[in-house]
């Protein structure tokens, strides 16, 4: 969580006397160095490191304590914001359904290994990612990592710009009237941060007018499980909401 990091980030920049109630903090990865120089570690002074929070418990002591949590604003540039960064991913106590691949045939190639993105594969590839959205128009088109378009949104009224920011979705489908996103995972999630989600459902807005949904998914204990969220106002970072959740196994 490098909160000796940080700690010494805050205390060269009198960070802790902000008033994050007006406005968030600007720091620049350059900032970020200057003050962790003297760290002999490279998990202790590595900027990509040390800005990854990608969990309520991942963040360092003084951010947990402040209720604060970290958002990339441009490349090398970073805004320290106060308020809910993070959104729960909740067990699913529904019954576990009976799922049949619709694909015919066993595939021996998704029995080796267990990442997260075969698992996705092989869901999409049994038709299983089709039927949670009920539609049979799904192909998949987006995938990897890109860079969003300039945009602006709010964290408890304080607005933020970003540009140029670097985006990953695990996967991403079109169908006839609506974009999917998802962001998959390969252990048991309790929480993640609302920007994975976010930032990809902001930036494939502004490439198309068709619907943007975004989707959460892990494979736990044998079992594939999807969580579908929205947003219901996309100037609203914290306007997240979990609508559907599902979890199948695959025959």
């Amino acid at each position: 969580m490098n909160s000796n990091s940080w700690k010494a980030i805050f205390d060269k920049y009198q960070i802790q006397n902000h008033d994050f109630d007006n406005m968030p903090f600007i720091i620049s990865a350059e900032m970020i160095k200057m003050a962790t120089k003297y760290f002999k570690k490279t998990n202790e002074r590595e900027v990509r490191i040390l800005c990854k929070q990608d969990s309520r418990e991942n963040r360092p002591e003084i951010f947990i304590n402040n209720q604060l949590f970290l958002l990339p604003t441009r490349n090398g540039e970073y805004a320290i914001v106060k308020g809910e960064g993070y959104v729960d991913i909740p067990d699913i106590h529904s019954t576990v359904k009976i799922y049949k691949s619709k694909l015919g045939f066993k595939l021996d190639t998704s029995l080796v290994g267990n990442s997260e993105m075969q698992h996705l594969d092989f869901a999409y590839a049994s038709s299983l990612i089709r039927t949670f959205l009920k539609d049979d128009s799904l192909v998949l088109t987006i995938r990897g990592r890109k860079y969003t378009p300039k945009f602006s949104f709010k964290v408890n009224n304080q607005m933020i710009i970003t540009e140029s920011v670097q985006t990953e979705v695990d996967a991403g489908y079109e169908g006839k009237n609506q974009v999917i996103l998802i962001e998959a995972k390969n252990s048991s999630t309790k929480n993640t941060i609302i920007r994975q989600l976010f930032y990809p459902y902001r930036q494939w807005q502004q490439y198309t007018n068709k619907q943007v949904k975004t989707l959460f998914f892990e494979k736990r204990n044998n079992f594939y499980s999807i969580w579908q969220y929205e947003f219901t106002n996309p100037n609203d970072y914290n306007s997240i909401i979990l609508t559907k959740s599902e979890r199948y196994e695959i025959i």
